[in-house]
């Protein structure tokens, strides 16, 4: 026990620390929200990572899909880092940087608003936002506060109440900059984390293959067509179908999450793009890989702490349970480790909703004229608003963490994927069109939500995503273009040619030297 509070005490010591240093530069709006367009590849990379994968993940998401898919949920890892990191640094990365910057927006909402010409885009894309990053915050809550109670015995609500004056404080005091040096540390704690717990659990079934032999003989569950052993241990797993939701729903939702896009606005220079892409499928190759290659072995672990009274799984609670009997050293090790993953989430999570309200709504709309210590000020009370609502979401225990993903990441992403990919390429994209996206996307999510006309929500978020990539084109086909010179203007930002010192003339060795 010692050691594991030892841990946490340098933890939170180190990430308060550095919120008080980042609290010198976050002295404008520009500094607070985006840190004043300074942070590296590297900084910008791991910061991504981090935001990407939480505590939600390791988990929520790693618990759930490895119980229904086995080894094969290892794929999800695999795509979220090709298709979740590498393409979207690649396809994105440059282009977003470039028209944010010429645009002069901080959000994403805002690059609705001015890409389209339209204050009512914005507001709504920022109401949007507001809404459902919520969920989101409660999912990364939930999973804290599950493995708290597991290591510690401390009780579901205290974890949650912690983490969240946690997290409150630190982003209160620096901002992006305080949230993206926290990501750095927490991000090279989850490289060596992930690996150390890997073996670890490993280990504790025989080594790798005793495991696999382990996981073939469990017979599947999903139908009766895939009924035989050895579901859980194949290439596809037990459930194809709905793996492929998933892998669409984590890997190209990204794409379309305001917190994650964020990070491009954000970025030093371009040069930084590239390595940052590297450095990004890297971390997530590793971090996400092996979160879902672990959950992928949740089947050896089915006692009765993973049911409840009616006999169903509690998803959330195998995870722990995996973990429950490891050295109190390597326990120590994965709180920190889920600690890291899950603070630099919650972290951008909070900065992304509060700066949209401010930003989007507040500024411009409800008050005319806010001085740059006005809006700090407005940005620091909806960071504490931001935070407790998701607090009172999350004090239902009872409500699935992946559930509560899917329900975020699918109207976000099926909101703001489409019309933001599209925008940043298509000269032809709509403001209808947008509106129709932005329909579509809440539209299908919400309404699954009452009616279950689709498997999960999993499933209705990446139909969303998938729609909207169909809405935007075939709308704006059929309704009115927007203004040519609003157009051009908007992409002028592609067009600026840079200027490069030349140098005037050779010495004359120079001059020799070229010559032979």
């Amino acid at each position: 026990m010692i050691i594991k509070i030892t841990l946490m005490v340098l933890f939170f010591a180190s990430m308060i620390g550095v919120g008080i240093y980042a609290k010198k530069k976050a002295t404008s709006v520009d500094n607070f929200v985006l840190g004043g367009n300074s942070a590296g590849p590297w900084l910008t990379a791991f910061s991504y990572g981090t935001s990407y994968f939480s505590a939600v993940i390791f988990v929520g998401y790693a618990g759930q899909f490895g119980w229904k898919f086995g080894i094969a949920s290892t794929w999800i890892g695999l795509a979220n880092a090709l298709i979740g990191s590498l393409l979207a640094w690649v396809i994105l990365g440059r282009r977003t940087r470039i028209m944010s910057n010429h645009l002069k927006a901080a959000t994403m909402p805002s690059f609705f608003g001015k890409r389209y010409d339209s204050k009512a885009l914005q507001i709504g894309a920022s109401v949007i936002a507001f809404i459902f990053l919520i969920p989101y915050t409660a999912s990364v809550y939930n999973g804290l506060s599950r493995l708290f109670e597991m290591a510690f015995g401390i009780p579901y609500e205290m974890c949650i109440l912690v983490m969240a004056a946690l997290t409150g404080l630190y982003v209160i005091l620096g901002g992006y900059m305080a949230t993206t040096i926290n990501d750095f540390i927490q991000g090279i704690i989850m490289l060596f984390g992930i690996c150390a717990v890997i073996v670890a659990v490993l280990n504790g079934n025989g080594g790798f293959y005793q495991a696999l032999i382990g996981l073939s003989e469990i017979p599947a569950d999903v139908n009766a067509t895939v009924q035989a052993q050895g579901a859980y241990a194949s290439f596809f797993g037990a459930d194809p179908l709905n793996l492929l939701s998933v892998v669409i729903l984590t890997s190209l939702g990204t794409w379309g999450l305001p917190q994650m896009v964020h990070k491009f606005y954000a970025i030093k220079d371009e040069k930084s793009v590239k390595t940052g892409a590297i450095v990004s499928t890297f971390f997530a190759v590793i971090v996400a890989g092996g979160c879902y290659f672990l959950g992928g072995f949740a089947r050896l672990y089915s006692g009765s702490d993973i049911y409840d009274a009616n006999g169903g799984v509690i998803y959330d609670a195998i995870i722990p349970t995996m973990l429950a009997n490891l050295p109190d050293i390597l326990i120590g090790i994965v709180i920190v480790l889920v600690l890291s993953a899950s603070m630099s989430t919650l972290s951008s999570l909070v900065l992304t909703s509060s700066s949209t309200v401010t930003l989007d709504i507040v500024k411009g709309n409800v008050v005319k004229k806010m001085s740059d210590k006005t809006q700090l000020i407005v940005l620091r009370l909806f960071i504490l608003f931001f935070v407790a609502l998701s607090v009172l979401i999350a004090w239902n225990k009872n409500t699935f963490i992946a559930q509560l993903m899917g329900i975020s990441w699918g109207a976000l992403a099926g909101a703001f994927l489409a019309p933001f990919m599209y925008g940043l390429y298509w000269k032809g994209v709509t403001k209808l069109s947008v509106w129709a996206c932005f329909l579509s996307g809440v539209g299908i999510t919400v309404s699954n939500m009452f009616f279950n006309y689709l498997s999960s929500p999993i499933v209705a978020g990446a139909l969303a995503m998938v729609a909207g990539l169909v809405v935007v084109p075939a709308v704006s086909l059929i309704t009115p273009k927007m203004k040519k010179d609003v157009v051009e203007e908007a992409f002028a930002g592609y067009n600026k040619v840079v200027s490069v010192p030349k140098k005037m003339y050779l010495t004359p060795e120079e001059e020799e030297k070229k010559q032979n």
